[in-house]
């Protein structure tokens, strides 16, 4: 025990995933608590409310079996704090920081506390840096930049997890030599999808570059606030003092937010939309706000956050508080999955507010952004005619419709279809969609400057 540590056996009452402690003096809220078992185990816990009269604890496990008059708990006089070291990249770690893995333990360089520091805004800069996925959809028409915060609006069944583990193996700060690494968070994920990232980031060679946390399905649903933390605090180490730009990668963050929901059930606290806590968008910016660029520090926290749509309803309450905190969404269409379009990836309903901060002349290409628009109209057009001719009929639309209907399957094919394993640059990407874009005559192409038509249209054999 140490010189802050105070044990009580005055445990009053246990409801889920929390402890009443009565007669508790001086606990401090988000303090660390170890819980001891009358059989010996060990679960550690965090001060949620404290009175001149009790202390509510929140157990990162279970609570099942707990025996009031003879578990005890110890107040440790300190915040959840975790090891952090660049000896980290390549190791799995769990939901509360212990290594998963058989490799031997990690030598810590300090400890941090996992809520962070705030960022004061006057020392955040402005993202502006592209970041190649080498995935067409996003590189191409919902570009990433080094700094943003993307999520990924996804649905039960879609192929969320391939497209993260593409990305993963993917993913680089183009034009630079600098150090890049990604830290990946799974929230209550299965085994199987566990075992699927951990087994492709080896294969590939990306786990040396890769911190891991992985709390699974049947571990405790509270341990899920911690993931999250954990990922970032990690991150920041990385990033601020390792000088490296690092790309988060959250999943699932439904998983977070029922367990959100489940603690607030819990604290019978008066329920917000949806049964979910009225300070969940607060709670979620706690942890969204955390990537970012800070001047004068070289390295950066990009993230990109998972959340499969309840019901692929884009109004329920997480993708839409997600939406107001976040620079953008990429949407995963159900209906592109059912024609075999990987990665099902929506344009139409995906954007990222900071595209024309990281593309352009000296980062990506100049003609980008007019191909990006050029591509966008015509597809959004192609839509219109799908939904027409599924009323009058294909032979009754006109030979412009046509043509739109026959871009729309060649776009959905080409520049949207690419195998989990295929990694295209920017130049090849844009390739692609001037070969489509030169379906039309030059004189279509009226959201590219002219200029570019003629240096870039490829005429027609």
């Amino acid at each position: 025990m140490n010189n802050f540590e105070v044990e009580y056996k005055t445990i009053s009452s246990v409801a889920g995933p929390l402890v009443v402690v009565e007669k508790v003096r001086n606990a401090a809220y988000n303090e660390v608590v170890r819980i001891k078992m009358p059989n010996g185990e060990e679960r550690l816990g965090q001060v949620l409310e404290s009175t001149d009269k009790h202390a509510v604890v929140q157990v990162f496990g279970q609570t099942s079996g707990m025996n009031v008059s003879e578990t005890s708990v110890s107040f440790l006089g300190d915040t959840f704090k975790l090891g952090v070291s660049d000896e980290m990249l390549g190791r799995v770690f769990d939901g509360q920081g212990r290594p998963r893995d058989i490799k031997s333990d990690v030598i810590y360089k300090e400890k941090r506390d996992i809520n962070g520091e705030p960022i004061n805004p006057s020392a955040r800069a402005m993202p502006k840096d592209f970041i190649q996925t080498g995935v067409s959809a996003i590189d191409g028409l919902t570009t990433l930049v080094r700094g943003q915060k993307l999520p990924i609006f996804s649905g039960s069944g879609l192929k969320h997890n391939e497209l993260a583990a593409q990305i993963t193996r993917q993913a680089k700060v183009r034009g630079t030599s600098e150090n890049f690494a990604v830290v990946f968070a799974g929230i209550g994920i299965t085994y199987d999808d566990s075992a699927f990232f951990i087994n492709d980031l080896r294969k590939t060679g990306a786990l040396k570059r890769t911190v891991a946390f992985i709390n699974l399905a049947d571990d405790p649903s509270i341990e899920r606030i911690l993931t999250p933390r954990l990922a970032l605090t990690t991150a920041e180490y990385l990033a601020y003092n390792m000088d490296m730009h690092v790309l988060v990668i959250l999943t699932d963050m439904t998983n977070y937010c029922e367990a959100l929901r489940e603690l607030s059930s819990a604290r019978e606290e008066v329920p917000g939309r949806r049964g979910y806590p009225g300070y969940m968008y607060t709670d979620l910016a706690s942890i969204y706000e955390r990537a970012g660029l800070i001047t004068g520090k070289k390295g950066s926290i990009t993230q990109l956050n998972i959340l499969t749509m309840p019901s692929d309803d884009i109004t329920h309450p997480i993708p839409d508080l997600t939406g107001y905190i976040t620079e953008g969404n990429i949407y995963l269409s159900r209906d592109l999955s059912n024609k075999n379009v990987y990665p099902p990836i929506n344009p139409l309903s995906s954007l990222s507010r900071l595209m024309n901060n990281g593309i352009g002349k000296g980062k990506t290409r100049e003609d980008h952004k007019g191909v990006a628009d050029q591509l966008y109209g015509f597809y959004s057009k192609a839509q219109e005619a799908k939904s027409l001719s599924s009323i009058v009929g294909t032979e009754a639309l006109s030979e412009s419709d046509k043509q739109y209907l026959k871009f729309g399957d060649r776009f959905e094919k080409e520049f949207l279809t690419q195998g989990p394993y295929e990694e295209r640059d920017i130049e090849k990407t844009l390739g692609i969609g001037w070969d489509l874009l030169s379906m039309f005559d030059k004189t279509e192409l009226t959201r590219i400057k002219s200029e570019f038509v003629d240096k870039y249209y490829k005429q027609k054999a």
